[in-house]
């Protein structure tokens, strides 16, 4: 809702009597590339008006008679890069919405370029949207996709970091937060573990949310805003964890389809990239190999199968995959025949008597054909993307791994020795062995002694394994 109400011009949308939108151009930068790629389709934007998007640092034409909408991080380059615009009159008029807010003295250089390129009156609106996090699904967000390393587990607790470096990731997260509680319009009780990370970035957040709310006529959770008001006696909680509450489920091989994606497959603001492996078929001797054809797919939310069985075990899914495929056929079948009677041989009664009645069955057979081909689409992607699971669960014994590990942290018995897993040259990738051990050495309450300890570590370097992993755990622990 926020981000259409930022491409009609920060006025939420109205659908007027001609029902034609205003003709814009966006303009972004990569964080805002991640904000609206999982949520708006290209679809979407034309129908809202814009009808190019474009990143901001890429060589851009001037286009005199169109107003441009920006949707930027408030950085040097990017302001920079906005005053160029400006000086090359680039468009009829400026939306610049920022995406956390602006510093003045930025806000300032945009006003002396402006004012310097006799721009003034084109600048139509300069917003602060307050929205740096990424929404996945109706119920799920992140807070940072670009520099993800920088505000990592390992940026945090790595023993080299200097306080100003730690200060600085604190203030990225709890500025997102911050957007976050802005366009939710809602104030939340925090509670956080005590003496860790969390603690800082509920201590930071709580200060920048009172004094927002200290200064009444600008506070950000008053007036207008998408929520105000309706959330006034509900105020959500906000729960703060460290991830070293609970190390051993990150690591953990998952079991359901959408933890599967995640896992082995290429997949970022759900879209996952596959290669397409070619057929068996060999090339003639001296031939170049054949090039592997890359393919991405989007798992969004409109996806019925998706958000039906992405929670799913993978059993499941590959048996609802089939189904969906036979009931497919059956339709399609029953489409064919009605075409096949239609092709009616000798103008007898009982044929005009069958047509008026069959003509009747096949105008619904028709108009249910774009449904029927949404529906074989879905098919086509969840039968390659559960294929290219498949073979990364068999190639590897996932499965296997799984069933393990749910033991180890379960506390329940073995029934097969942690060095045969380990051993196992056709189970899994090093890493995959790394991973269990570590499972097995976080949530065992008795640590293995240092005899033990120095055959599984010749076990797992004879599997190839980087043992750094292991020293960090063993130092955490």
């Amino acid at each position: 809702v926020a981000l259409k109400r930022m491409l009609n011009f920060n006025v939420p949308p109205v659908k007027n009597s001609t029902g034609e939108p205003v003709w814009k151009v966006l303009i972004y930068d990569r964080f805002g590339q991640d904000i609206i790629s999982p949520l708006l389709s290209v679809k979407e934007l034309r129908d809202m008006g814009i009808t190019l998007h474009l990143l901001l640092h890429s060589d851009r034409d001037a286009i005199p008679d169109v107003p441009a909408v920006y949707f930027v991080m408030p950085t040097e380059e990017n302001i920079d890069r906005m005053c160029q615009d400006l000086r090359n009159q680039l468009y009829e008029s400026y939306y610049l919405n920022f995406i956390s807010a602006i510093s003045r003295s930025k806000l300032e250089d945009i006003a002396n370029a402006a004012i310097g390129a006799n721009a003034v009156t084109q600048v139509a609106k300069v917003f602060d949207q307050y929205l740096n996090f990424i929404t996945l699904e109706d119920d799920m967000f992140v807070l940072c996709n670009q520099n993800k390393e920088l505000v990592s587990y390992r940026a945090i607790n790595r023993p080299d970091i200097t306080d100003t470096e730690m200060e600085t990731i604190m203030d990225t997260i709890v500025d997102s937060l911050f957007c976050f509680f802005v366009t939710l319009g809602a104030i939340p009780i925090i509670r956080c573990s005590r003496g860790t990370a969390a603690e800082m970035v509920a201590v930071k957040l709580d200060k920048k949310l009172r004094e927002n709310l200290r200064d009444a006529r600008n506070s950000l959770f008053t007036g207008d805003t998408l929520g105000a008001g309706q959330f006034s006696f509900q105020r959500p909680l906000l729960v703060l964890v460290d991830r070293n509450i609970d190390l051993a489920t990150p690591l953990h091989h998952t079991w359901t389809y959408q933890a599967l994606v995640h896992d082995v497959l290429d997949f970022h603001l759900n879209r996952v990239n596959l290669e397409e492996s070619t057929g068996m078929e060999s090339s003639p001797a001296g031939a170049r190999p054949k090039k592997k054809n890359k393919k991405s797919y989007d798992l969004t939310t409109s996806d019925k199968f998706w958000q039906k069985h992405k929670g799913s075990p993978f059993p499941e899914v590959a048996e609802s995959v089939q189904q969906e495929l036979e009931s497919y056929r059956a339709q399609e079948d029953e489409v064919k025949r009605l075409k096949s009677i239609m092709g009616i041989e000798g103008e007898d009664e009982g044929a005009i008597s069958m047509l008026s009645d069959n003509t009747a069955k096949l105008t619904s057979a028709v108009s249910s054909l774009p449904e029927l081909l949404e529906k074989k689409r879905l098919i086509d992607l969840h039968t390659n993307v559960a294929t290219a699971v498949l073979e990364h669960i068999k190639s590897r014994k996932l499965d296997v791994y799984f069933e393990y590990e749910e033991k180890i942290m379960s506390k329940s018995t073995l029934d097969k020795s942690l060095l045969d897993m380990i051993s196992d040259p056709d189970a899994g990738t090093p890493e995959d062995k790394m991973r269990l051990f570590l499972i097995y050495y976080i949530s065992s309450a008795q640590v293995p002694s240092e005899i033990d300890l120095e055959q599984y570590k010749k076990a797992l370097m004879d599997a190839g394994c980087n043992l750094a992993p292991l020293s960090y755990i063993k130092q955490w622990k």
